[in-house]
Parts: C-alpha cells; structure tokens; sequence
C-alpha cells in the first residue's frame, strides 16, 4: 500500500496538519476523570478501530493483508516497529496525560512535549546522523523558546510538570523508530499496530496501577473520540507519512532508500508547533493566560520554524543522499 503525494506537501503541510490537530488535543485532555493509563487505552483503541477501515480502503478490502506485507521478512518488520513505537507512545501519553491531569496547563503541556524536536538531531548524532548548519541554528533558537516559556524565573517546574518533560524523549525516540522501519512497510499498518501496542500496554498496567473509572470514560467520550480518530488515528499516521524516506528507482531497476537527515530534523520542528497551537487553543478555549516571557518564548519557536524551511541554496541532489549511476 502506497501513499503518492509531492514530497514538499508531505513534509511540509503534513506534520503541520498534525501539528495543528495535536495541539487542540490538549485541551481536550484537560478535565479527564477516568484515570492517565485508562483514558490512554479507550483512545489508543478508538485509533485502531478507525484505522482498520482506512487500510481496507487503500488496499480495496484486502482483508488477507490488512496487517501484513506481502513478505514474511517485511511483515516481521512491520510487527516489531509496530511493538516498538506503540510500547514508547504508549508510555509517553501516559506520562502526559498524567502530568495534564495533576495541573500542568495545556499549553504548558504543549510546550513541553514539543522538547523532542531538540532531542531528535541529538540522538540522530548516535546513529551517525548528520544535520546541517542552519537546522542546528533553529533548534536553538526553538530550544531557548521552549527556555522561556516552561521555566519559571526561579529555574523551577511545577511538580506535574516534571511527569511531562520526560515524555520528550520517548517522543524523540519514536521519530527515530519511525524513520527507521516506515520504509520497509505501510505507514498507516504501523501506525495502526502502534495504537494496538499501546491499548493492549495501557489496558494491562491500568487495573493495576490504578482504578479505572468507567463513568469518567462516559463523560469524557467526546474527548476519546476526538483523541481517538483526529489525535490518534489521523495525526499520528500524518507524522509516519511525512517522517518517511522516499524510495527512486535506479537506472538498473533496483530502488533506493534516499533520504535527508536535514528532512527529518525540520519534520520535527514542524511537528512541535503543536506546541505553539496548544498554547492558541488553551487561551481561546480554557481562557489560559501567558505572561510576556511566556509569549517571547512563543515568538522565538515560530521563528525556528521560519527559518527552517527558508530556501536551501543547494541543489536538489546535494539535498539527498548520492544516487551512483
């Protein structure tokens, strides 16, 4: 199953989109009375069931492959980068939604979360990923907006704050586990064996760790559904869409994987103005109020953004990796 669309669309107006939806999602966590890992699991299995249509529509009802490849080798890939990047979802919504649940404000929240687009070209360096000059430049600059607007003058967090920070790396780390195994398979059957991971971790740790409330569940359904099918099941394979590699064929008829670590990294920025959208949405719809500092570290994270996708001067080949032949 193939998505085809201009790659520029894709990473660009894509995890914009995405961007968009996940921010407003924050205010929908807001008020959520039926416990961190219980409300995860209702969502993550809201974006399964939505899902599972939208495969058989691209694959017109092939129900045989409906979370296989057509090889064993690409289906056991499909399967372990499903497990993986749901067990890392699963456990950083948990740690978000329970940092929003304790009195992180939304748009705090948003902000937060968004510290992955600075650990992503950090962690990228491990897996001896190289970053150009310029996109350095804008994860510093939207590093020192995450700066102003998360830390207090006195240097510290609210304590739910802390339960939320943390989410940024397991966040980073499924970027990267999403760069690495979209290319072998369908980013929509990823995604949807990420939220099947995730239900199944969250529904075995609730009853556990917690006590489910089923009538919180009935009067938070507006919410599941909205984090469920938009959050979920539309924005997350969103992200897989523009975060995977394009594949061209070489003259000999093989193909070959090229992609960019400069892509990645502005994909990423991209991604975060959900921090700057959840900010929009909590004042619009929570009445939630920023102080200047709050708003200058605003400014600093669009202007990230701006700057990253400014034309690149060099030509499109310098951009990929090089194709011999």
């Amino acid at each position: 199953m193939k998505i085809s669309m201009p790659r520029k669309l894709r990473q660009t107006v894509l995890p914009l989109l995405a961007a968009l939806i996940w921010g407003t999602a924050f205010v929908m966590q807001k008020g959520n009375t039926a416990g961190a890992l219980t409300f995860n699991a209702a969502r993550s299995l809201i974006a399964f069931l939505f899902l599972l249509p939208v495969i058989l529509l691209f694959t017109k009802g092939d129900l045989k492959h409906i979370l296989s490849e057509n090889t064993k080798e690409d289906t056991k890939t499909l399967w372990l980068g499903g497990f993986l990047c749901g067990l890392m979802l699963a456990s950083a919504t948990f740690l978000q939604q329970y940092g929003l649940d304790h009195g992180t404000e939304a748009g705090k929240a948003g902000f937060l979360t968004a510290m992955y687009m600075v650990l992503v070209p950090v962690f990228g360096l491990l897996l001896h990923k190289k970053t150009g000059f310029r996109v350095w430049i804008c994860v510093f600059i939207a590093a020192a907006g995450l700066y102003f607007l998360s830390i207090r003058r006195d240097l510290s967090f609210r304590s739910s704050d802390l339960f939320i920070a943390p989410c940024a790396v397991l966040f980073a780390v499924q970027i990267l586990l999403i760069d690495r195994f979209s290319v072998h398979c369908s980013p929509i059957r990823l995604s949807c064996i990420q939220f099947l991971t995730s239900f199944v971790l969250s529904g075995v740790f609730a009853p556990l760790l917690e006590t489910p409330v089923i009538s919180g569940l009935y009067e938070n359904t507006g919410q599941i559904l909205y984090l469920g099918i938009l959050s979920s099941g539309v924005a997350y394979t969103l992200q897989m869409i523009s975060l995977r590699p394009e594949t061209v064929a070489l003259p000999d008829g093989s193909l070959k994987t090229v992609s960019s670590d400069r892509e990645m990294t502005v994909v990423s920025i991209l991604l975060s103005m959900e921090s700057v959208f959840s900010v929009i949405a909590g004042a619009l719809i929570l009445h939630e109020r920023l102080s200047l500092r709050e708003y200058f570290g605003c400014g600093l994270m669009f202007a990230a953004v701006l700057i990253s996708q400014l034309p690149d001067r060099k030509k499109e080949k310098q951009r990929h990796l090089k194709i011999d032949g």
